[in-house]
This record gives structure tokens, sequence and C-alpha cells, in this order.
């Protein structure tokens, strides 16, 4: 959808102003107009929808995208953690009745926590109760425990949930059936969240379907966002040493770092060999000493180092070592495919 916002759709459901939305990216054109950076999409997509969705036989319907969003944020952070300009997945449900959202809500939280579970930080990521503003009475963040976290949370490790700090109190704890004295308090890092929207944009954009009986309903609706290079930010925080980053093999940027220490043919003979069994590998050629090159490796983290030398192709070997461990292994070309797959 479009980076640039028209006011008219934000001003109908009382979002266009700095006091809702404090980190608007705005602009006044010469002919008197004003346009804004989209911050989030939920206005566009329900005035979008309302050229699609006029009968209950239209829903429910699921729209995602994954798009560039800007926030004039106060404080940027650490990089890639908190930034002004940032790609989002962003999901939008549309749905007959807060049955149909219930049940999708549901789904969307299961498929985050298996999204989190590829990523290696779900036994730090908790479901995390905050505030619903003005739609519900709560909606959910994902949580990752960590020092470099601007949220504060309390969890209960035995139930798997946390609550933020923000909406954190004895009526929400009673209410959960939580023991004050079983809640830990934590740094954390939001990695996702999911709202119920209800009809407050359907009524406010006229976003309407007709049921069986040709009786106007509002349309009810979900937002559900990831933030891809905030989550990498999260897993570098949480796998990384005194060295570098420690990718998880999941999300790595490529399986295989190769270090060829004397560049010859044969170190472009397994460099070919890795490409065509679809192993993506970073190949290190440069003319460096080897202790900068493995310097670099540790600092890059990439799951698997493989080293080719003089010594190792005198016996059609190679070195291969894990990132996340110590043992360097001897082992032949011939064999090195299938130890990867």
């Amino acid at each position: 959808m479009t980076t640039l916002q028209n006011p008219e759709i934000w001003e109908k459901t009382g979002r266009w102003s700095d006091e809702t939305i404090d980190v608007w990216f705005k602009t006044k054109l010469k002919n008197g107009r004003e346009l804004g950076l989209g911050t989030t999409h939920e206005e566009q997509i329900s005035n979008l929808m309302k050229n699609f969705i006029l009968s209950y036989k239209d829903l429910p319907v699921y729209a995602y995208q994954f798009q560039t969003k800007f926030r004039n944020e106060i404080r940027s952070k650490s990089g890639i953690m908190r930034t002004r300009e940032f790609v989002m997945k962003d999901l939008y449900s549309f749905n007959l009745d807060y049955d149909g959202l219930d049940k999708f809500y549901e789904e969307v939280a299961l498929a985050y926590t298996r999204i989190f579970e590829r990523f290696g930080i779900a036994d730090k990521t908790y479901k995390t109760f905050a505030s619903g503003g003005s739609f519900s009475k709560y909606s959910h963040e994902f949580q990752t425990i960590s020092s470099a976290g601007e949220d504060i949370i309390y969890i209960d490790e035995e139930k798997k949930i946390a609550i933020n700090k923000e909406v954190y109190s004895d009526e929400i704890i009673k209410e959960l059936k939580l023991d004050k004295n079983n809640l830990k308090e934590e740094k954390a890092i939001e990695v996702g969240n999911i709202f119920k929207l209800g009809t407050k944009y359907s009524e406010n954009l006229g976003l309407y379907y007709k049921d069986k009986n040709g009786e106007e309903k509002p349309v009810v609706m979900g937002s559900y966002g990831i933030g891809p290079a905030r989550s990498i930010g999260t897993v570098v925080e949480l796998f990384s040493d005194e060295k570098g980053i420690i990718w998880p093999e999941s999300v790595a940027p490529f399986k295989v770092h190769l270090i060829s220490l004397q560049k010859n043919e044969e170190a472009e003979k397994v460099y070919k060999k890795l490409i065509e069994n679809n192993i993506e590998v970073l190949y290190d050629d440069r003319d460096l000493k080897a202790g900068e090159k493995f310097a670099d490796a540790d600092l890059i983290g990439i799951p698997y180092r493989i080293v080719l030398s003089t010594k190792t192709l005198e016996n059609n070997s190679v070195e291969i070592k894990r990132r996340n461990e110590n043992e360097v292994r001897i082992i032949k070309i011939d064999e090195l495919i299938n130890i990867l797959k």
C-alpha cells in the first residue's frame, strides 16, 4: 500500500492529530494540502476493502503485506531495534462477527509462536497482556527477555504468560488467576503484537456488509504485526558472544562461511559444488592473513566455517567448525555436502 497518506481518511478515525499519533512525519504542499508518511495502515486498508467487501459471502478476508513504515521516533535505538524507517509485516483480518475474529486471533497467536520458534527465541518470548487502547480490553504483545529491552514485563514462568508494566494491576492479576509472588520482573523487546480492533475502523470509514437478511452490519477487524528487522536485532542480542554473532541456522544469512587461505582452482571447485547443491555460502577469497579471516568469520557468525588450506587440500579434505562449538574437524571433500545437508 502507498506510503503517502491522505489525511481525510485518518481524520475520520481521529488519528491524524499529533496528539493521537505523536510520531507522524507530515509535510504541507505548496497548495496547502497536507500529506503524511504511513505509520501503520489500518485506515488505508479499511478504506480499500470497501471495494471488495459488500456481502457476507465476501467474508472472511485476511490481507497482509511487507512494507516500509515511517515513525518520527524521538529516541531511535540500537541500529535496528527502534528506527524511524522500518519494514513491517502487517496483517489485517475482516470477519462477519466477533466469534470469527476470536478464532482467527488465536490462530495468529499460534502462528506467531511458531515463527519465534523458528527464530530460536521462543523459550524467552512471552505472550504478554497489554493495553487494548480504544479497541478492546487487552491486546497481546510478544515480548522477548533481553537486557537491551525497553519494556518492563512481569512473567509467570509456569503459565508462560506476562503482563506489560503499563497495564499491570491487582485487577488484571486477579482476572488472569496469577499469584503476585510468582511474577518476575524482566526487561524485554517487543517483537510482535496482535489487536482486536472490533468495528472502530469499519464504522468510521463505512466498511459494511449485507447479511443473509439484507441488513447492513459493520465488518469486525483485527490487526497483527511483526517487525522483521527488530526480530533479527533481538536474535543478535540473544545469540552472540565476545567475538560476534552466533546465527541460528533458520535465520542465518548464509549456511556456510567458506574461507580459502590460498586461492586456487580447488577452492573454486568446492565453492561451486556448494552452490550447485543449493547451499548458501559466503566465500572469503580475500588476500588477508588467516587470523583476520577467522576473526571476521566469528564476527559475522554464520553457522558453519569451512577452511581450505594447502595442507587440507593435499588430503582432499577441509576443516569444518560450527560457530557455536570449539571443535574443529577434518573431513573429506566428498563428505562435505552430505554433512551439511
